[in-house]
């Protein structure tokens, strides 16, 4: 893959995650980071000592903005992960298999997406007693599979008919590696581009979850912050800090996912390739033929002008000469001058 192919959607878009994740890593070494810590009262306006204000218990909204976004961060990456993997693997049998293998996994899919997911989360979200980290990945990872297991097995099935699986089979190879090393490299990319929509959604169902109070326990996420501005009435108090900078961040953060998935759809799908290109032709060759015409017709004006420059003057007397060799044209001349 050429990096040249790249458009600057992806660049845009990569460097916003970039530096996303930047501030969240980077950003609790670089300035420090006290959580839990009173650095002054009720909703307190930014300042030079709290450059975002304080929250309803009188916590620094920037250290929780930082720790907020690594939270929610982590768990989009784990839900991600764990999301994906389940759908590839279930989706690969499926349609590597056929038949009754996948009749049934699709069929297990297929009740898994015919239930509102928003219920199974509330529902295992409740069921847990203390929601880690990790706990709240998984839980949204199992109810956020269902959708690329049904995408990847459409894929495999396409792939599992070439020639090559034949030979592979002929060779004795096992399943498993014919899986990992024949079909799998011809589903990577929309793998990839799965993965990057899993995070985007489940940083998203996070949000949603910690804003229910249905959090991840003992830490602070942007959803937990936004529950905070919710339960704390920051809106009615005019304390627009404790909402709109975990809102701004989940709003980068699903803009910059979405954009790269788009653009790597770009990258991976070469009939948007060609589109692209064809639009980029017609639109070069609209203005070739554009400048041609203006180019022609300042060449035709020029050749008018020239030939009209060059256009021999009658001299006196040059009509007696052509009499009786032509039309009369110089008669007329003489008797339109």
């Amino acid at each position: 893959m050429r990096m040249a192919r790249f458009t600057p959607r992806f660049w845009v878009s990569a460097v916003v995650f970039a530096l996303v994740v930047a501030f969240a890593v980077l950003g609790p070494i670089v300035f420090g980071a006290n959580p839990g810590k009173d650095v002054g009262g009720l909703y307190d306006p930014p300042s030079s000592t709290s450059w975002l204000g304080t929250d309803d218990l009188g916590h620094d909204v920037f250290t929780n903005l930082m720790l907020g976004t690594r939270t929610s961060l982590i768990i989009g990456l784990v839900a991600g992960l764990v999301a994906t993997l389940i759908g590839v693997v279930v989706g690969l049998l499926a349609g590597y298999h056929g038949g009754m293998v996948e009749e049934a996994l699709m069929g297990v899919t297929n009740v898994a997406l015919a239930i509102p997911a928003i219920v199974v989360l509330i529902l295992l979200s409740v069921a847990i007693d203390f929601r880690s980290i990790v706990a709240m990945a998984v839980v949204i990872a199992i109810t956020s599979w269902p959708w690329t297991a049904r995408a990847v097995r459409a894929q495999a099935s396409s792939v599992r008919t070439r020639e090559h699986l034949d030979v592979a089979r002929l060779s004795g190879a096992r399943t498993f590696d014919i899986l990992i090393w024949d079909v799998l490299p011809y589903l990577m990319s929309y793998i990839c581009m799965a993965f990057v929509l899993q995070v985007s959604g489940a940083i998203l169902a996070e949000a949603g979850l910690s804003l229910l109070g249905l959090g991840p326990s003992g830490s602070v996420s942007l959803g937990i912050m936004l529950n905070w501005a919710l339960v704390g009435e920051s809106l009615l108090n005019g304390a627009w800090w404790a909402f709109l900078p975990p809102t701004i961040l989940l709003t980068l953060i699903a803009f910059a996912l979405l954009m790269l998935q788009s653009s790597l759809d770009e990258v991976f799908n070469p009939r948007l390739r060609r589109g692209r290109r064809e639009r980029g032709a017609a639109a070069g060759a609209g203005a070739g033929a554009a400048v041609s015409l203006v180019t022609s017709g300042t060449v035709a004006a020029e050749t008018l002008d020239v030939g009209a420059a060059q256009e021999p003057v009658p001299e006196p007397g040059a009509g007696e000469r052509t009499v009786g060799s032509g039309p009369d044209r110089t008669s007329e001349r003489s008797g339109s001058a």
